[in-house]
C-alpha cells in the first residue's frame, strides 16, 4: 500500500488506498485496451490476494419517494466502498454523474471511480 494515497481527512482511506493500491497493480500488469469485465476479473483476483473482503456486481434497489423503482448493479463493493469500474479512453462528466448517484443510492459513505482504459490509472473518490 502506498502512503500517497492514504488522507486522514478522506473518509475511509486506509480502505480506499489498499483498492487504489490493488488497481494499480492491475493497471500496471495489463495496461489499458481491455473490456470493463477483464478488469472486474483481474481485480477481484487482486483483492483476494492482498486479503480484501468484497462483492462483486452487487445489485442495489433504487428508491423515489420511499418506493423501489428499479435496481442497478454496482461493480464491487469492498470493505464497504462502493467500487466502479470503466475502461475508456477517457472519462467524461456522464461518468461521474453516474458514479455520485449510485454512491447515492446505494447508501455507502465513500465509492471510487476506476478508470482502467487510461494510460494511467484515473482514480476519483466520492464521498456521500
Amino acid at each position: 500500500m502506498t502512503e500517497a494515497h492514504v488522507k486522514p481527512e478522506y473518509p475511509q482511506s486506509d480502505v480506499t488506498a489498499k483498492i487504489i493500491a490493488a488497481a494499480t497493480l492491475v493497471h500496471r500488469q495489463l495496461g489499458p485496451g481491455f473490456p470493463e469485465v477483464i478488469y472486474q476479473r483481474a481485480l477481484a483476483l487482486e483483492l483476494q490476494a492482498q486479503g480484501l473482503m468484497f462483492a462483486r456486481e452487487v445489485w442495489m434497489d433504487v428508491h423515489y419517494r420511499g418506493e423501489k423503482v428499479g435496481s442497478k448493479r454496482v461493480d464491487f463493493v469492498i470493505e464497504g466502498v462502493m467500487v466502479e469500474l470503466k475502461a475508456r479512453a477517457e472519462l467524461e462528466d456522464v461518468h461521474y454523474v453516474q458514479a455520485l448517484s449510485y454512491l447515492k443510492a446505494s447508501g455507502h459513505k465513500v465509492g471510487l471511480l476506476l478508470n482502467f482504459g487510461a494510460p494511467r490509472l484515473q482514480i476519483k473518490r466520492f464521498a456521500n
